[in-house]
């Protein structure tokens, strides 16, 4: 670890659950690829997500132009406009959990980085980017967006030179980081990278300690396996992972050996908690098994909004995880339009910390 590095000068990232200054969006674009001929069927789920958002903290949406501005506007229209500000960073997909900026925060004495960083500072980790293993080219713009937001909040940003996608990564704010082998080990991301070096990496530049690795993702996820459709921390060592029921699914027996793993890892010297919400029903559309999961939950200052997908576990999934987020209002926003686009909240948000 050099001096340079924001583990080294006091910086980390934090947990989801700790306090926002805002949640950032990029809104999608009519002519992009992620909703081929559902685009007006996904603006509903959108506008709920951002009406739960508004209450909850200040929203910042990239937009490519003003037209794009005017039409993310006509959908919200109604919702109090104070609360959003739009910014014209051009994105080609909407799915700003992987191209956005991850955020840092410094919580050390000033004395310990020689005076040259406050306590409370903000910063911006830039990841490389690739559309999850050159899939879906191009991706010029999103590549650019954590420098773009760096720019515009006058923070500092710090190139780890690897590619990592938000959705790829889970912490819990105190040195723990969930991953999963399908995806940060797959050729297609990093194949220069060994293990250790992209354990280095992650330790280098978030600073984090224990690296959880799970297994495979589940089925239908075009991202090779992102630990936000499989695991999330939802306190520093409890950890809600989905569990498939059905043994003919072809998620169970992937889902069983995450949770085999889950039992067996520790932070430190101490087991993590682990809890587990259910699947919903196999979705399958025009002949493309879809990756539905609760596990793609947002949480906000006030609120957790949740996936849901007009199917029997809904109420149970709403349930499990208001009653591990009890300081929090649990929203079930229907995504039978939205998860078209293989992805749901988590995957459109990424939370600016509170300094």
């Amino acid at each position: 670890m050099t001096a340079q590095t924001p583990a080294a000068l006091g910086y980390r990232m934090p947990a989801e659950w700790e306090p926002h200054a805002a949640t950032w969006l990029s809104w999608p674009r009519r002519e992009g690829i992620s909703f081929p001929e559902s685009f007006d069927r996904v603006l509903p789920a959108l506008r709920a997500m951002v009406e739960a958002l508004v209450e909850s903290e200040q929203v910042c949406i990239n937009v490519f132009n003003g037209a794009h501005k005017a039409e993310a506007q006509s959908v919200l229209r109604g919702l109090p406009m104070e609360r959003i500000t739009f910014y014209r960073i051009p994105t080609n997909e909407p799915w700003c959990r992987d191209h956005g900026p991850i955020f840092l925060t410094h919580d050390r004495d000033p004395k310990s980085a020689n005076g040259r960083i406050r306590r409370g500072e903000l910063a911006v980790t830039g990841w490389d980017y690739n559309a999850w293993g050159n899939k879906y080219p191009p991706f010029d713009l999103d590549e650019v967006v954590p420098t773009r937001v760096a720019e515009i909040l006058g923070v500092p940003v710090f190139y780890p030179r690897m590619i990592l996608e938000g959705g790829s990564i889970d912490v819990n704010g105190a040195g723990a980081l969930l991953t999963t082998e399908s995806c940060l080990l797959n050729k297609n991301r990093n194949p220069n990278l060994s293990r250790d070096e992209i354990e280095r990496r992650l330790r280098d530049f978030l600073a984090v300690r224990d690296i959880l690795w799970l297994g495979d993702g589940i089925a239908g996820d075009d991202t090779d396996g992102h630990i936000d459709d499989l695991a999330r921390f939802v306190s520093q060592r409890t950890v809600v992972t989905v569990l498939e029921e059905d043994s003919d699914d072809e998620n169970y027996v992937p889902l069983q050996e995450n949770l085999a793993r889950l039992r067996e890892m520790k932070i430190g010297k101490n087991n993590l908690e682990v809890v587990t919400l259910p699947m919903p029903k196999k979705m399958v559309r025009e002949g493309l098994r879809l990756p539905a999961s609760y596990a793609n939950f947002y949480i906000a200052n006030t609120c957790v909004f949740v996936p849901t997908f007009a199917d029997r576990n809904d109420q149970a999934a709403l349930a499990a995880l208001q009653k591990l987020l009890p300081g929090r209002r649990v929203i079930g926003i229907d995504c039978r339009e939205l998860i078209w686009g293989l992805g749901t909240f988590h995957c459109l948000t990424q939370q600016q910390p509170a300094v």
